[in-house]
Order: C-alpha cells, then structure tokens, then sequence
C-alpha cells in the first residue's frame, strides 16, 4: 500500500522532495516542513497529485 508521492513548497510552488508514504495509515494530504532551496528557509511543503 506504499504510495509515491512529491511534495511541493507552498511558498514557492516548486516541487522539491519526493517520498513514499503508506495510504492505508495517512489516507489524507501530507504536509511536513522542510528546508526549500528556492526559498532559501524551512516552510510547509504538501503532497502533490
């Protein structure tokens, strides 16, 4: 039930991180806050379609 998914800035809107998640345990979006190398600083980053 691994999915994967690419997560994207939402400052910025570039898609930086792609990662796997399981759909079974987060049925919903992901968000998580990492570093953007656009932004220069830590910011929320969401799954993507």
């Amino acid at each position: 039930m691994r999915v994967n998914i690419t997560l994207a800035c939402t400052d910025c809107k570039q898609r930086n991180y792609a990662t796997k998640k399981n759909k079974k345990t987060h049925p919903d979006r992901m968000e998580t806050k990492k570093h953007c190398k656009f932004c220069n600083r830590h910011t929320l980053h969401r799954e993507t379609r």
